[in-house]
């Protein structure tokens, strides 16, 4: 027969192993949430380099090109040459860099509407390869919009990314130049007169 202190140990010693699992196993989901697999897959993988040309053109005929310059400057070429805004320009470079892909589609063009696409997106990059990417309607969710990059793969690419880019078509970044203060008048010849006049007695 087992004594009672020897049952006292045994719970005791179950308890302790319980606790050390329990520890462990905590130990493990932390380590699990700190370390997340994500699976993010960009448009345009950060292997393709910086960003060294933008064009987006619509069906409508609008289009709008900005390119970086050997001195890391951006100017405007299209529809006028100009010098770019640097912030707004590099805010586009950046959004193209980070442009997400929510999910891979396979289907007719025609229903996701690329077989005439609304809008084309071409990019160059600093290794000098060039992509395009279609850009066709948007998801019943309004969660993103149909593309087709390379007239190959046919993905979801999120809508803020692609709205980003579109925007600088209705909102081209010319760089603001500042407006000239007026000048100070100049006296005309009645009033010169006036007043080198002697006044009569």
């Amino acid at each position: 027969m087992i004594r009672r202190e020897t049952w006292f140990i045994l719970i005791i010693l179950a308890a302790l192993i319980g606790f050390s699992v329990y520890l462990n196993r905590r130990s493990e989901l932390a380590l699990a949430e700190a370390t997340p697999t994500t699976g993010i897959e960009y448009v345009f993988p950060p292997e393709e380099g910086t960003v060294a040309s933008i064009e987006i053109s619509s069906n409508s005929g609008e289009i709008v090109r900005i390119v970086r310059d050997p001195d890391e400057l951006w100017l405007m070429e299209l529809p006028l040459e100009a010098p770019a805004d640097p912030g707004m320009a590099e805010a586009a470079a950046t959004q193209v860099s980070s442009l997400r892909i929510i999910d891979e589609i396979e289907g007719d063009l025609e229903i996701f509407g690329l077989d005439q696409p609304v809008y084309k997106i071409t990019i160059v990059f600093g290794t000098e390869k060039e992509h395009r990417l279609d850009v066709g309607s948007e998801t019943p969710t309004k969660s993103g919009y149909y593309v087709r990059l390379d007239k190959k793969r046919m993905l979801i690419a999120t809508l803020s990314g692609i709205d980003s880019l579109l925007n600088l078509l209705t909102n081209p970044p010319y760089k603001e130049t500042p407006t000239p203060s007026p000048l100070p008048s100049t006296p005309t010849l009645e009033q010169q007169s006036n007043s080198t006049a002697t006044p009569t007695p």
